[in-house]
């Protein structure tokens, strides 16, 4: 388990005293999603880190251009017997990240797949629209 006194610093003085207002036993990557993009030349393809998560507590969405990636667990477990460890265990956990991929992109064009915690999304890249050059007349 990691507590902030475990994190290493990056070299940044106010790294002390910024991880001191985190909670006790803060995990880092349920907040951050670390994610990778590659450019092909049809597409852009980015793998985010979801691990913990199953395909159903994962919801993606396409609006005014931002594609957000977001997930939701929430577990509760009773247990009635004596000899249990734990008589209530409660989890909540949730993460979001938005994504600019432009106000052309259409949601049927975009491809997810989850496999192993990891998000893979592919979108594509839409091409410009030429505009036809005009001629305007001088009066």
């Amino acid at each position: 388990m990691k507590t902030y006194l475990q994190k290493k610093t990056g070299g940044d003085i106010f790294d002390a005293f910024n991880d001191f207002f985190k909670p006790m036993f803060y995990d880092e990557h349920l907040d951050s999603m670390r994610t990778d993009i590659r450019e092909t030349a049809t597409a852009y393809e980015l793998d985010i880190e979801m691990p913990g998560f199953n395909k159903s507590e994962i919801k993606v969405s396409l609006e005014n251009g931002y594609l957000t990636v977001s997930a939701e667990k929430n577990a509760k477990t009773n247990e009635g017997d004596e000899g249990a460890r734990y008589i209530r265990k409660e989890c909540s956990v949730s993460c979001q990240r938005s994504y600019y991929v432009g106000e052309d992109v259409e949601q049927e064009n975009v491809k997810a797949k989850y496999e192993n915690g990891m998000l893979f999304l592919i979108v594509p890249k839409v091409v410009p629209k030429k505009v036809a050059p005009t001629t305007i007349s001088i009066d």
